[in-house]
């Protein structure tokens, strides 16, 4: 009893042991309850909140914490949305993100204008101020996008770019208001917000990947990598708000400044989501919930008017918008439900411009009360058609992102591909174990099954203990890696007469597709080393086979030099390690450099046109004269040459030489020499890349996972 009484359990709670409690319990289960009646846990986190908040039944404060947390998690929205986007695809559909973009804030603009004006009967900058509420809006339901493995989706894609720049867009409008009405407006207003808004946006996008990859490159500590990106995230968000703009747009362009230093297959990144939609992301819906005072509709009939006026004219305006849109790019209607779904929910920016205007006071009315920019109703109405914005937006993102999601699964399901990727990694160093991880699971093909092996081979069955403990600490320490990643690793330790007998066994008997063979940093490749690779896995293995030693982190690389021997295009493991180098384009987001003859790289465009990555291409042949490409070799370059055997089609004599001039010349970079597979090839052959069969792994690099022949079934 004791006990008991010493607790203070009075309402609003102010224990914060008790509030973190209540607020961890909702994240629990409020997903799991409201899923069961098939509403999306966004929406029952966003109730959940407006259940325990002041206007609920108070159980605690929207105080300094919520708010605190739920800024965090609107710039962790923001940061993520960023973080996901395919730059190579984002690129491409820029022209229709802004288009997208200026109709989404235009329409609403409009719209809005008119209803404040002579349905509301507004002054005229109150109605532009309560236009640039529907014209913005936040990514609130990006979670359910992510959550059904549509983020590549184009339709995700020109939504995310709209969004940045219909929020800028209302933010400046609601700059501009207060800044005329307040009497700040001149030529200094402009002339100071477009400098700052370019430092800061030059900074983010220049400054802010340099830094990065220098502590990328120096820190390898997990958690002193996931600090420094929340440094980074901050720091942009402040950038922003110094220069005038809302924070979450440094946030978002912050995400596009890391987005190639934090692949999508990283540790890194998966870390990244995880603490987001556990924990930030659910405490700003959880906050949004918190400001909703139903008792508003009951209280004044002008609240309830221009709730309604409100909700109506942004819903419908976002989905003129996006209606016009599918239109425009004839995107299908799923599309259209992702970008309505995506751009109609109302919170942050809104919430921003609300509160700021209605703190700004442009006069006092007779009895002395302030004459403010936006009054109570229309603070009230806001909140309100937060609510109901989310609401209508959670469902149609859900709808539109589980039918998207399905499509694709039904055409893996009818091309019936079987195709099983299984990697194999030899480990016997520490200190490369991490690199080869990570390699591993960014040449994975999206839509295959896939499993990864790591092997310790212990030679002529050591009775030390301590021997086989070594062995059995490098294949925990392999799998603890790649559960960083969400990956199950199979752990082989293997007792063999020689190393060679225990790869080539293990490939055998697991039928391994892929082996990746690591070298020391600072280690070059010795005589035997090529030799054992040459003499005992490559002529008694039927695998694509890469030899990899990193001088930095992958994900820190920004362009992959891909030399391509003449002939490449008539051995029949070309799509096979095409598709690989192909990932690591598209994981990385590093540039693919292509050096080839012209009709390999013509090839070589053909696929690209059809699946798109950050590519170019340029002519090479001459492999007597291979040291010519030292000179476009830069420090942050990954050097990647595909060889081939003796006899093959592609062979050239001067291969010999290469591990001589990677030891000599390149030994300041990373680099990957590929082997490609070989079986079933003679001295005369030539496969015929027409093949469908052939092609599927390269039908594969679809950004959705789709096979080419799902495609074609589509169309």
């Amino acid at each position: 009893m004791m006990l008991l009484n010493s607790i203070d359990i009075t309402l609003p709670l102010t224990n914060p042991i008790l509030k973190f409690l209540v607020i961890l319990l909702i994240i629990l289960i409020a997903p799991i309850l409201f899923s069961r009646i098939k509403i999306p846990h966004i929406l029952g986190l966003i109730i959940s909140g407006a259940v325990i908040g002041p206007y609920g039944m108070n159980l605690m404060l929207r105080d300094s914490g919520i708010i605190l947390s739920g800024t965090a998690g609107l710039l962790y929205i923001m940061f993520l949305a960023a973080l996901e986007i395919d730059l190579s695809e984002f690129r491409k559909n820029s022209s229709r993100s802004v288009i997208f973009g200026l109709m989404t804030f235009l329409i609403p603009m409009v719209l809005g204008t008119l209803a404040g004006l002579y349905v509301l009967n507004f002054t005229a900058p109150t109605a532009v101020l309560l236009a640039s509420l529907f014209a913005s809006h936040t990514l609130i339901t990006y979670p359910i996008v992510s959550d059904f493995g549509v983020t590549k989706n184009r339709a995700v894609n020109i939504a995310i770019g709209g969004t940045m720049i219909t929020d800028t867009l209302a933010l400046l409008v609601l700059a501009v208001i207060v800044g005329t009405a307040t009497g700040e407006v001149g030529s200094g207003f402009w002339i100071n917000l477009t400098i700052s808004v370019i430092v800061a946006g030059l900074i983010i996008i220049f400054i802010f990947p340099r830094i990065a990859r220098w502590f990328f490159k120096k820190y390898n500590d997990n958690v002193s990598q996931y600090i420094f990106v929340l440094v980074m995230v901050f720091f942009g968000a402040f950038l922003a708000e110094m220069a005038g703009i809302e924070g979450i747009i440094g946030a978002f362009f912050t995400g596009l400044a890391l987005n190639r230093l934090i692949p999508a297959t990283s540790p890194l990144k998966n870390r990244v989501e995880f603490v987001g939609n556990a924990i930030f992301i659910p405490f700003f819906l959880i906050s949004v919930g918190m400001l909703v005072d139903y008792k508003a509709f009951f209280r004044e009939l002008d609240t309830i008017k221009v709730a309604a006026v409100m909700t109506i004219v942004a819903t419908s305006a976002k989905y003129i918008a996006a209606w016009a849109t599918q239109k425009s790019f004839k995107f299908t209607i799923d599309e259209r439900r992702l970008i309505f779904g995506l751009s109609n929910a109302q919170a942050a920016a809104t919430l921003a411009a609300v509160i700021v205007g209605y703190n700004v006071i442009i006069g006092t009315q007779v009895d002395g009360s302030p004459v403010r920019l936006l009054d109570e109703s229309v603070l009230n109405g806001a909140i309100i058609m937060i609510l109901v914005t989310c609401t209508i937006a959670s469902f149609f993102t859900q709808k539109g992102a589980q039918n998207i999601s399905l499509s694709q699964t039904t055409f893996l399901d009818e091309s019936k591909t079987e195709n099983m990727e299984k990697i194999l990694i030899p480990v016997s160093n520490p200190e490369t174990v991490e690199e080869l991880i990570r390699l591993s699971t960014i040449i994975k093909s999206i839509g295959n099954k896939y499993e990864i092996y790591a092997l310790n081979v212990i030679i002529n069955r050591s009775s030390d203990p301590e021997e086989n403990q070594k062995a059995k600490k490098l294949l925990d320490k392999a799998a603890i890696e790649a559960a960083s990643t969400d990956i199950h690793l199979h752990k082989l330790l293997r007792y063999d007469l020689n190393i060679v007998n225990a790869i080539t066994g293990v490939i055998r008997e697991h039928n391994i597709t892929d082996l990746i063979l690591g070298i020391h940093g600072k280690k070059g490749i010795t005589e035997s080393f090529l030799g054992s690779l040459t003499e005992g896995i490559l002529t008694r293995c039927n695998t694509t086979t890469f030899v990899y030693k990193s001088t930095q982190p992958i994900s820190t690389i920004k362009r992959h030099i891909i030399v391509v021997p003449v002939n490449a295009e008539h051995e029949i493991g070309f799509p096979f390690w095409l598709i690989k180098i192909w990932n690591i384009g598209r994981n990385t987001g590093g540039k693919l450099l292509f050096y080839g003859a012209e009709k390999t790289l013509n090839l070589i465009r053909e696929i690209h046109a059809k699946h798109p990555v950050e590519a170019d291409f340029r002519n090479f042949s001459n492999w007597n004269d291979f040291l010519i490409l030292s000179r476009d070799i830069e420090s942050d370059d990954n050097l990647l040459i595909v060889m081939s055997r003796e006899n093959k089609p592609s062979y050239h004599h001067n291969m010999v030489n290469i591990p001589v001039y990677l030891n000599s010349y390149f030994k300041a970079n990373s680099f990957i020499i590929v082997y490609p597979m070989q079986r079933g090839v003679t001295d005369n052959e030539n496969v015929d890349l027409k093949n469908a069969s052939l092609l599927e792994p390269i039908e594969k690099l679809d950004e959705i996972g789709k096979t080419l022949a799902g495609l074609f079934k589509r169309k």
